[in-house]
């Protein structure tokens, strides 16, 4: 019976699939088609800023041209007699986004530290949930209720307080007003929070367990542990999260034109109404007449352009001196 299974099966044909594998040099062809393509979809990203920028250069260089350097070191902006200037818009950007990260670093680090070592995981996934829907908020809506909700809290409960205290220091002196500087600057300050949080806490989630139970088990209490291994691990990724945050505050519009005033005046007082780049140029745009004026204009968005590329230039040395310093210190 096994002879006669065994001729059988040996007079069955057997299917032998080979996996054939192309010739070298199709394989390399191949190999080729893919660096090209990705290096030139690397090149077109650099192209698009480049484009940017000279589309930019060329629609203000009547500003340039009439203004040169005086038009960032010049505080006025009269359309009326053609007299343009940025510095308050400068001032205000820089103010408004100070506040912001003054505001919202400590408490998304915070959040973040709660979310990824304090809570247990059913609740944190849920907060953290709940952290990025805050992004997800239209920047018209934030406006609507800093205007009718914030704006007036702040004037009536924080601002008073300020002035009573701290008013022998001009940043806190002049009219309560529910629009201006503080006001902005706590608006952006919640719009960046969900930002700089959720990068924070992905970035305490991927330090290793091995970090935190050689500090607790050399005697570390929990804090201790979070301030001696788990922030310094992280540092570099602290860093970009705050530097994200800066950058979206650096650019915000619509919330900050409803609610920071809109004045072109450069003033010590955080209660008084202000401007920044972003703000004048959606304010203004729809109602320059003139070719000058819109010029002007078009060069405030050059220099926010140029005020993002240095701040992801002082980035990228920011992260890679951390870098380099906690090689030295730990050897990788």
């Amino acid at each position: 019976m096994s002879e006669l299974e065994g001729s059988m099966a040996d007079s069955i044909p057997v299917a032998r699939h080979k996996r054939t594998r192309a010739p070298v040099h199709v394989r390399l062809f191949g190999d080729r088609i893919f660096n090209t393509a990705t290096f030139i979809l690397a090149l077109s990203i650099l192209a698009l800023l480049f484009g940017l920028a000279v589309a930019l250069i060329a629609d203000s260089f009547p500003a340039i041209r009439a203004f040169g350097l005086h038009f960032f070191i010049s505080a006025d902006w009269d359309p009326v007699n053609e007299q343009y200037g940025a510095l308050p818009f400068i001032y205000g950007t820089f103010v408004s986004s100070f506040i912001a990260l003054a505001v919202a670093v400590p408490l998304s680090l915070g959040v973040a530290l709660c979310l990824s070592e304090m809570a247990p995981d059913w609740l944190s996934h849920r907060l953290g949930f709940l952290v990025d829907l805050l992004a997800a908020i239209p920047s018209v809506v934030y406006g609507l209720w800093a205007v009718f909700v914030m704006g007036p809290w702040i004037r009536d409960h924080v601002e008073p307080p300020l002035a009573h205290w701290f008013g022998w220091v001009p940043l806190f002196q002049g009219p309560k007003v529910a629009v201006g500087m503080l006001s902005a600057g706590v608006i952006l300050a919640i719009m960046i929070i969900p930002y700089i949080s959720s990068v924070c806490t992905d970035v305490f989630r991927v330090v290793p367990h091995t970090q935190r139970e050689a500090a607790l088990a050399l005697g570390a209490t929990k804090w201790e542990m979070v301030t001696t291994a788990v922030i310094p691990y992280g540092m570099t990724g602290v860093i970009g999260a705050i530097i994200l945050g800066l950058g979206r505050a650096l650019g915000e519009t619509i919330a900050v034109a409803m609610v920071i005033g809109n004045s072109a005046q450069i003033s010590a007082s955080l209660f008084k109404p202000a401007a920044t780049l972003a703000s004048v140029i959606a304010n203004e745009f729809a109602e320059a007449t003139s070719d000058l004026y819109v010029a002007a204009l078009i060069e405030l968005g050059l220099v926010l352009l140029i005020l993002g590329i240095v701040l992801n230039v002082v980035a990228r040395a920011l992260v890679l001196a951390v870098q380099q310093r906690r090689y030295r210190e730990t050897g990788k």
